[in-house]
């Protein structure tokens, strides 16, 4: 019986071995799972919505605390319709000569009858029911509670009907309600990105329990787990970066919408609820926050599973 023809020493130098990196790509590449970069695109897409929100919902209650700092009403709680012109001239004259008070605007009658016309029915001139006369007055810094007490005190004098307060004490139940809605955008990002998590764990548990025979052949052929997760990695990448695509595309056509019809409002408060050009960049960064948090979770989970099953 003949010996089978020996191997070449120069030819024995050419072949390479076969493990490590090699045998590591034996595990398949096909990614974890069919629903995955949708499951992705969504949770994506709420997050941006959600951002979006918690952003646009800060610059408004900033916008508005800054119009509103330095500003303070003045009303005359008088029934006499001439009692209550006389305090209101003097109001103005004294508060005009004082020098923390930058400006003063009486409102007229005709803004009263507009405010009121559509609750009431009734102009500011139907003494049936008697409407305090206002006064804007804006202030050369913030109103602050010693400000307002001294000014009251000059008021008192001259109008003693008359009612100091700061326009943002008006807001105060606003501003409150603001912030708990900006508090459960970031509650509600933070459990997206959690959920986004446990999807990837839950397929990456499944593709490993799929795949247990062929990662056992690859270790015994040299290949490590690090090399192993690579591999889940490079799967869990392409399916997040699918799915953060389209849910970003998404999130923005929702925002833009959104947008527009809180633009169609005409309200004050809402014009200063527009998104800055840093709050897009936020934005932006969520899919890729998305693509590096699920690969991290499809390392973890795969490095952990592969030490406790081998």
């Amino acid at each position: 019986m003949k010996r089978p023809p020996a191997i070449g020493r120069a030819t024995a130098k050419g072949l390479n071995p076969f493990g490590g990196e090699r045998a590591a790509q034996l595990v398949p590449h096909a990614r974890l799972a069919g629903p995955m970069p949708w499951v992705i695109a969504i949770m994506v897409a709420l997050t941006v919505i959600a951002t979006a929100g918690g952003l646009a919902l800060n610059s408004m209650a900033t916008n508005a605390r800054a119009d509103l700092a330095g500003g303070a009403t003045v009303q005359i709680m008088e029934a006499s319709a001439a009692e209550r012109n006389r305090q209101a001239v003097a109001a103005e004259a004294s508060l005009a000569n004082d020098p923390a008070v930058a400006s003063i605007r009486r409102v007229s009658d005709e803004e009263l009858d507009a405010l009121l016309e559509p609750w009431l029915g009734v102009g500011a001139n139907n003494e049936a029911v008697p409407v305090p006369a206002l006064i804007d007055v804006r202030l050369k810094e913030d109103a602050t509670e010693s400000t307002l007490r001294r000014l009251r005190g000059v008021l008192a004098a001259n109008a003693p009907a008359a009612r100091m307060d700061a326009q943002s004490s008006w807001l105060g139940p606003v501003f409150s309600a603001i912030a708990s809605l900006q508090w459960l955008s970031a509650a509600l990002v933070i459990l997206l990105g959690l959920t986004s998590a446990a999807a990837v764990w839950l397929a990456a548990r499944s593709a490993l329990g799929t795949n247990q025979d062929t990662i056992e052949i690859v270790h015994l052929l040299g290949g490590t787990d690090r090399q192993i997760a690579r591999i889940f990695e490079r799967s869990v990448g392409l399916d997040a970066t699918l799915g953060g695509a389209v849910g970003l595309a998404f999130g923005l056509v929702v925002i833009l919408l959104l947008g527009q019809q809180f633009t169609a409002l005409g309200s004050g408060m809402m014009a200063g609820a527009g998104l800055a050009w840093y709050h897009w960049i936020i934005i932006a960064m969520i899919p890729i926050a998305a693509v590096l948090l699920a690969i991290l979770t499809a390392r973890l989970t795969v490095l952990t599973a592969l030490r406790r099953l081998l």
